[in-house]
């Protein structure tokens, strides 16, 4: 596993993760407070604490990107459920790029081949 998403409540980003993203808890390490997740073969990792990104500084941001059926559905339901979403992106007959954005700014990506 590569990617890890700090966040300031883990039980809200739990939530979030699951319901909204359809993530599976495949563990929980209530000590460390950190959980992994797993969607399509996708894992990422949320724990408690406050997200330090040195992209300002010359990296790279971390993001997860997940494959989904129809990124345009996706995109729908999440607006619908109150997530914030970016717009759809597509390189014509490549693949359609959804970025979407957990409650503490954290982003992911949907994808979908096309």
């Amino acid at each position: 596993m590569n990617i890890w998403y700090r966040v300031g409540d883990l039980e809200a980003a739990r939530a979030f993760y699951t319901k909204r993203l359809g993530f599976r808890e495949v563990y929980f390490d209530e000590e460390d407070r950190w959980i992994r997740l797993e969607r399509n073969g996708v894992e990422i990792a949320i724990s408690d604490g406050e997200f330090q990104s040195d992209a300002g500084a010359g990296g790279e941001e971390a993001v997860a990107a997940v494959d989904v059926e129809d990124v345009k559905a996706e995109a729908e339901r999440l607006r619908e459920d109150g997530v914030r979403v970016g717009v759809v992106l597509e390189i014509p007959g490549a693949i359609r790029l959804l970025d979407v954005f957990d409650p503490d700014g954290n982003r992911l990506q949907l994808t979908q081949e096309i």
